[in-house]
């Protein structure tokens, strides 16, 4: 599959500039093909409790306006994740949210999990997650496991697929081995099926992937989507997709081992399902296929980790009357995997299976106050019966806004965990889930239709962990638990001139049981986003995006101890011009040439720019 998808990426050329229509035109049975923003609905949330949902959205037109190519370049803006990437795009890298564990954030597609059961911890590698394929990322941070299920115990991030009526090819980048390619077509044919192709290219070349490398490494990236919908009847949906993506990347094994250490991680996903609107009730029912197949060789020594995933789910909502709503589904999820390492001598083969059952209730007692419940029960194969919750309270006012929620998450042993083996140690079954409980107090305040503020104060505990035991013969939970605690806030504010400005800070603690720091988590980061539509008389209307981030000092392993690592000032500027039915572009990423290492002893890129051409057809 991935052969074919390199196929067509070949034969199709590429670009994309979305027109940014008001949202009441994205209806339901949009089968005139009007291009719109996504609409995308939480799992296990009604019509009276899903406003109550926190969550931060991306649609395509903000990733275009951000000039972004890959996950990082649209999680870094967000406040309460912390990310590191062991070298330039492509390589590996991983998210802390919340200051919680790399592998306590839940991956999902158009809401089903896609973490890979092949990784020693369950965890994403987000490093391979390029995103010009994505029409929209929905962040949800805290625990959130009634409504995702399992592994999302510090926060889930949704990738949205969906069809994209543009017709569009592109092109940018600042020489052949950095460039990248894109391109969309849809077509509704004469029986009325919505049909939606999208592909993308990546080509990166720059530093090495260890800090003072003496060799350049290298990323090819391929991705495919195809999108298609059919109006089986007025409120009758039919839909389906297929995802699909293959990155090459060079990497180092360390600072002696550079040379023929390549990666091959490929990933493909399919989608089918029904969705039903009726006048007080939403319905839908999805089938859900992927698989993992990754390939590291190192010098000849080749290590292959192969894992599948099937999953149905369904779920229904109803509006009972003008102030209650509820909603119930279940959801169904198989995994199973296999690995041998030559390099590390270790193995696991298995399946797990997992049940889950789950319940909404959303209550109105005024038009400015709300009252959300959320239950989840999973049924798994190892663990058994495990059961999440959350419970929110809202409250309105003529221009402010605050919410008290209370939120629980449980992250199951991975395969390795459960049935895996090496030359040291080996897998148990006997151990628990990890746990987390989260509390939020969340407020609004909008000063006046152009200026608000937001602020979230928030405090994460994490029990149970499963660690490795003290003679390295397996895993068992310990009592180390973690404590996340921290204040997120936002400025947003709506300028004359087409201009808007906002200030965004995320103040946190993550520490163990004994007080001390957690790694690669600052207690301190903030930002500056601002956006212009700037009007020349010789050239008509720019747009202007800046970005600017501060990463605080925070502890790392520098290559034979942890210690502190400096702070970090990040400046992205975009710049994007329309005209001719085109859109040109210019990107210059690491402004200020910050030389960094994130993780310590893994290179970041300088200075780059890109430019970019884009054409509507």
């Amino acid at each position: 599959m991935i052969f074919v998808s390199r196929l067509l990426i070949a034969i199709f050329p590429l670009l994309y500039f979305s027109s940014s229509l008001a949202l009441e035109k994205c209806e339901w049975d949009n089968r005139k093909g009007i291009p719109c923003l996504t609409i995308s609905k939480t799992p296990n949330s009604s019509s009276y409790n899903n406003d109550n949902v926190v969550k931060k959205v991306f649609n395509r037109q903000e990733i275009e306006a951000l000039g972004a190519k890959d996950t990082f370049d649209v999680l870094k803006l967000v406040p309460g994740i912390d990310y590191y990437q062991s070298g330039s795009k492509g390589q590996t890298g991983a998210i802390f949210m919340r200051g919680s564990e790399s592998n306590h954030t839940l991956v999902l597609l158009n809401g089903i999990p896609i973490n890979d059961q092949s990784t020693t911890n369950g965890i994403h590698d987000f490093g391979q997650d390029f995103i010009q394929t994505f029409q929209q990322i929905e962040i949800y941070k805290g625990s959130n496991g009634s409504h995702f299920g399992p592994d999302a115990i510090g926060g889930a991030i949704n990738f949205v697929t969906d069809i994209d009526y543009n017709n569009y090819y592109s092109i940018n980048g600042f020489n052949f081995d950095n460039s990248s390619f894109d391109y969309n077509q849809t077509k509704i044919t004469e029986n009325e099926w919505h049909i939606n192709f999208k592909g993308s290219t990546n080509q990166i070349k720059t530093d090495s992937a260890i800090a003072k490398g003496s060799e350049k490494d290298g990323t090819e990236n391929y991705q495919i989507n195809l999108n298609a919908s059919k109006w089986i009847k007025d409120n009758l949906k039919f839909k389906s997709t297929f995802y699909g993506r293959d990155t090459k990347s060079d990497y180092d094994k360390n600072a002696t081992t550079e040379e023929n250490i390549t990666s091959n991680n490929k990933m493909y996903a399919i989608q089918s399902g029904f969705e039903r609107l009726a006048r007080n009730s939403f319905d839908n029912f999805i089938i859900h296929y992927h698989g993992y197949d990754r390939e590291y060789d190192e010098q000849g020594t080749v290590n292959n980790y192969y894992s599948e995933s099937i999953t149905s789910k369904a779920e229904r909502d109803v509006i009972f009357n003008e102030k209650f709503s509820y909603g119930f589904g279940a959801e169904y999820k198989y995994d199973w995997g296999d690995y041998t390492t030559l390099t590390f001598n270790s193995q696991t083969k298995g399946h797990l299976k997992n049940f889950g059952v789950f319940t909404n209730v959303g209550y109105k007692f005024s038009d400015n106050q709300s009252l959300a419940l959320h239950i989840r029960n999973d049924d798994h194969k190892e663990t058994g019966g495990n059961q999440t919750h959350k419970i929110n309270f809202t409250q309105s006012f003529k221009n402010f806004k605050i919410g008290l929620t209370h939120s629980t998450g449980l992250k199951n042993p991975s395969l390795y965990e459960l049935y895996g083996s090496s030359s040291s140690h080996s897998g148990s079954t006997l151990i628990d889930p990890e746990k987390s409980k989260t509390r939020e107090f969340y407020l609004k305040h909008n000063f006046s239709e152009n200026f608000n503020f937001i602020s979230t104060f928030y405090k994460t505990n994490m029990t149970d962990r499963i660690k490795i035991k003290s003679d390295w013969s397996g895993y068992e939970n310990k009592i180390p638990d973690t404590t996340q605690k921290g204040i997120e806030s936002e400025i947003n504010l709506i300028l004359k001139n087409d201009q808007r400005f906002s200030i965004k800070s995320h103040f946190a603690k993550s520490r163990t049981d004994t007080g001390a720091n957690n790694s690669r988590r600052p207690d301190l980061s903030y930002g500056i986003d601002y956006e212009k539509k700037l009007l020349l008389e010789s050239l008509g209307p720019i747009n202007i995006n800046l970005n600017y981030r501060y990463i605080g000092d925070h502890i790392d392993w520098t290559g034979s101890k942890n210690e502190f690592v400096k702070s970090i000032d990040l400046v992205d500027l975009s710049i994007r011009k329309k005209a001719y039915g085109s859109i040109f572009s210019l990107n210059l990423n690491n402004l200020l040439n910050e030389r960094y290492e994130k993780p310590a002893t893994y290179s970041q890129d300088g200075r780059q720019f890109r430019i970019g051409f884009k054409k509507l057809y």
